[in-house]
């Protein structure tokens, strides 16, 4: 087995332990939803880490894995769960990780989680107006009028506790995984972290034109 062959299981093993990591916080962790479709879990604060750690593509197929997962254990939403929360997950760790390898600095780091937070705000902000009333069964109107007083105040805390938490755990996870050897020293090439960049700017942007799609289809009585 060739040295890079190794270094690639070592890889899968470290993202299968921090997925491992996300679902256990997403079972145990979880403080009770408001309204009955809104919680609050920390598996964004591991996942966004995994993404740090790696790219942020491993970031998202682990975040998908572990909402498929919640889908099928804790969540009581279903499939429309399943999307709002893997949406909220997959924008807050894409924006985050992709700003933050482009240069792997402290304030490239807080850079990134602070426009991760916003886009994630904005993104389920339009989602909940867009899903909410055909989850719950009530007009869009009372879904704006729960934007000020509940969804954009839960969202912004959301996203704050998991970049201050990120922060704050981030060092002590990769120097751990480091020295068990799971991760290497040197991180990997800017070729390689650019491509992959590349394929979550795409990938957040189409999520974006969906999204403002919809919600323009809506204002214009077409859905």
């Amino acid at each position: 087995m060739t040295k890079k062959s190794t270094q690639t299981l070592k890889n899968l093993s470290a993202m299968a332990m921090l997925t491992a990591l996300a679902i256990a916080a997403d079972m145990f962790l979880r403080l009770p939803g408001i309204g009955g479709f809104l919680t609050y879990e920390p598996k964004d604060v591991i996942l966004t880490i995994g993404a740090f750690i790696f790219n942020p593509l491993a970031g998202i197929l682990m975040s998908l894995v572990v909402c498929l997962v919640e889908m099928v254990t804790v969540s009581t939403t279903g499939p429309i769960g399943l999307l709002m929360n893997f949406l909220a997950s997959a924008v807050f760790i894409g924006v985050s990780s992709v700003i933050y390898h482009r240069r792997k600095t402290l304030s490239r780091a807080i850079l990134g989680l602070v426009a991760g937070s916003l886009s994630m705000i904005a993104i389920m902000l339009l989602w909940n107006y867009i899903i909410t009333p055909i989850y719950n069964g009530i007009p869009r109107q009372a879904v704006l009028d729960m934007f000020l007083p509940l969804l954009l105040p839960f969202n912004a805390i959301k996203a704050g506790l998991n970049s201050v938490l990120v922060l704050f755990f981030y060092k002590g996870v990769v120097t751990a995984l480091r020295k068990s050897k799971l991760v290497p020293e040197r991180e990997s090439s800017r070729s390689e972290n650019s491509k992959k960049n590349t394929v979550i700017i795409i990938s957040v942007s189409a999520v974006l034109t969906v999204t403002l799609v919809l919600v323009l289809l809506i204002f214009a009585g077409i859905i």
